[in-house]
């Protein structure tokens, strides 16, 4: 699923038009789409008030309110703008209410609490993608009715007042909404924003018939949820643990043995065939401890409990028959861990997982990544970024995607750039945006489970190292999102996370409605 600009959505529907289908029919579909989710996810609002401005947004709404009322739902529109000025298919389709008991209000601040207020629901269709801040006049004043009100709202294509084009978390001075329905790929602000106040508001994408050829993203991003149908497919009858990869896990140190654990135990969890995990000998008893089906290998170690040079070679020998190699958790920058990291991956071609202080141990030397053979995939958060850049976390922050997209395509790697809507940024320049996750994940440990998803998934999937990264990422913030639901999100561990791994890899984003639930998640 492409991500797109408002100018490109623009592009898509002349594209669609000048494929043969018509904007009325964009707009039917639309309406319709909007009416059909309103009643599967509302079915208890029996009276509802669209709010429609002047535009095709509006338009939207008043074929939405037209299918409404058709199915016995009583329906008021309130009309934000001069009707003078409707034109084109909104003015075709406002016509439309015409005979269908649809009470039409003009818009008047006097009265208009009650209209409001004593709705189930509102639909908001008073601007849409080609809306460019501030609000203003008549909207503005509505904004503040509706921000004081319980009513729930559903926003067609975004909530009024939000720029298609922000990349921002929260955007202040649009509407409130309590769920948003969006039209043959979502835009930026559907993945980069906050639309609703609640971790799990849903926002949704429906097709109203634009051809795949009309969808074009100069930009090169994409909604990463949509790899996570490689997964979806029922595995050969016929399988054994090697078709699913091997995989050797190198990390920890004295205090230090929690992280290795956890990232093996999300591999396992993930469905790698062959688990191993290397750690220096010390913590071996305790990683070992973690589940019985995990293969573990002593490390040599100084006398801190720091894996040293001298177990270079055991780690090499070991590698030699893996598929996949992820280095890094608990792993530690004392001693020699640094100078370890940095010649196991010169030495190794397989493909690697690098994450925590085996990320750390390239600070101020990346160009030592680019000479790498092989798929290599880096899992920052932004402090790590920062520190491989010599930056501020502040400017790591700055501009997210071309910061990912640089590093990636500059040093040939797959960059997992963590953080509110975390990013995957790919050799070819493509960038992958994550919709799942949510604050209970802000916890010690999240980043050693991803560090295991990740290996499992590349283990699994080898031909498509890009898709299965992507997968990964999705995976890990949909089974955190599985245990915020089950749990209050204050009490979640990151280990946690992994025991909804199944509900996670179980789950489809897409409803039999045909809407792609690309945050929140579907009943």
């Amino acid at each position: 699923m492409k991500i797109l600009t408002a100018a490109e959505m623009g592009e898509a529907d002349r594209a669609s038009v000048t494929a043969g289908i018509s904007m009325a029919t964009l707009m039917q579909h639309a309406g319709e789409s909007v009416a059909r989710f309103v009643r599967s996810q509302y079915p208890q609002a029996q009276r509802v008030t669209v709010l429609c401005g002047t535009g095709n947004n509006g338009g939207d709404g008043f074929i939405a309110a037209k299918v409404l009322a058709d199915a016995g739902v009583d329906v008021a529109v309130l009309l934000v703008g001069d009707e003078a000025k409707l034109k084109g298919e909104a003015a075709d389709a406002y016509s439309l209410l015409d005979g269908r008991g649809v009470a039409v209000f003009a818009f008047e601040a006097e009265g208009l609490g009650a209209l409001l207020s004593g709705a189930d629901l509102l639909l908001d269709a008073v601007t849409g993608t080609g809306f460019k801040a501030p609000l203003r006049g008549d909207a503005v004043v509505l904004r503040e009715l509706i921000s004081g009100l319980k009513v729930p709202v559903v926003a067609v294509d975004l909530p009024t007042g939000w720029d298609a084009d922000s990349v921002v978390e929260t955007f202040p001075g649009a509407f409130r909404a309590d769920a948003v329905v969006t039209f043959t790929a979502p835009k930026l602000a559907h993945v980069l924003g906050h639309l609703t106040p609640g971790v799990f508001g849903p926002v949704v994408v429906v097709g109203i018939g634009s051809p795949e050829s009309a969808v074009v993203s100069q930009q090169r991003l994409v909604w990463a949820g949509a790899s996570k149908r490689m997964t979806e497919k029922v595995r050969p009858i016929n399988s054994n643990k090697g078709k699913f990869g091997r995989v050797l896990l190198i990390g920890g140190a004295l205090g230090k043995a929690g992280a290795p654990s956890m990232s093996s135990l999300a591999c396992l969890r993930t469905g790698a065939g062959l688990v191993t995990v290397a750690v220096p000998a010390v913590i071996l008893p305790t990683v070992a401890a973690i589940t019985p089906e995990l293969m573990c290998a002593p490390l040599v170690h100084d006398a801190e409990g720091v894996l040293s040079l001298a177990a270079l070679e055991i780690a090499l020998k070991l590698a030699e028959k893996m598929d996949v190699l992820a280095v890094g958790p608990g792993i530690s920058t004392e001693g020699e861990a640094s100078e370890f990291v940095r010649r196991f991956v010169a030495e190794t071609k397989q493909a690697l997982v690098l994450d925590a202080d085996g990320l750390n141990a390239f600070a101020g030397k990346t160009d030592l990544l680019r000479a790498r053979g092989g798929a290599l995939v880096l899992t920052p958060h932004p402090g790590e970024m920062a520190t491989l850049l010599g930056v501020t976390v502040k400017e790591v922050e700055a501009d997210r995607v071309n910061l990912a997209r640089k590093f990636a395509t500059e040093h040939g790697l797959t960059l997992v750039l963590k953080g509110w809507r975390t990013l995957v940024a790919h050799p070819d320049g493509t960038v992958a945006v994550n919709t799942s996750g949510n604050p209970s994940m802000a916890k010690g440990g999240s980043g050693d489970i991803l560090t295991g998803i990740v290996a499992a998934m590349v283990a699994q999937h080898r031909e498509n190292v890009a898709e299965a990264v992507n997968a990964a990422v999705y995976l890990h913030g949909l089974a955190g999102d599985f245990a915020a639901h089950a749990m209050d999100e204050h009490c979640v561990l990151a280990t946690d996370t992994v025991a909804h791994l199944s509900a996670a890899f179980r789950y489809r984003s897409q409803d039999t409605d045909g809407f792609e639930w690309i945050a929140g998640l579907r009943k």
